[in-house]
């Protein structure tokens, strides 16, 4: 399969409504360096409920990718995406709770994110 097939597949899956199809093609833009098509393709699968695509809007907002730098709208996406699951997500948000002092959210997070899978959390 070329990858002007797979791109046409992927569009027809988005089409159809399919977040991980909305959620690749975000990552494809991204890698490419198109931010702004990036953001549409991952807000589409957000809005969805994608955890990941939370996690990387996240990112985009922290870094400045595409975007312009909006820690609201970051931390917006990070809580979205640890509330669905996302190991990642929340041990990030263990160490934003702990570089503000909130061991005590800090230690519930890091739990959380253990539970989930998240290596550095299991070690903390």
């Amino acid at each position: 399969e070329t990858q002007a097939e797979a791109d046409r597949n992927y569009m027809k899956r988005i089409e159809a409504g399919d977040p991980v199809a909305m959620r690749q093609m975000g990552w494809k833009s991204k890698y490419e360096g198109d931010y702004s098509s990036a953001f549409e393709y991952l807000t589409m699968a957000a809005k969805l409920g994608d955890a990941e695509s939370h996690n990387q809007l996240s990112l985009m907002y922290l870094k400045g990718n595409g975007v312009e730098k909006d820690e609201k709208m970051q931390m917006y996406h990070l809580e979205k995406s640890a509330i669905a699951g996302h190991p990642y997500a929340r041990y990030n948000l263990a160490c934003y709770e702990a570089i503000n002092e909130r061991s005590d959210r800090a230690v519930k997070h890091l739990i959380i994110a253990a539970n989930l899978g998240h290596d550095k959390a299991t070690r903390a």
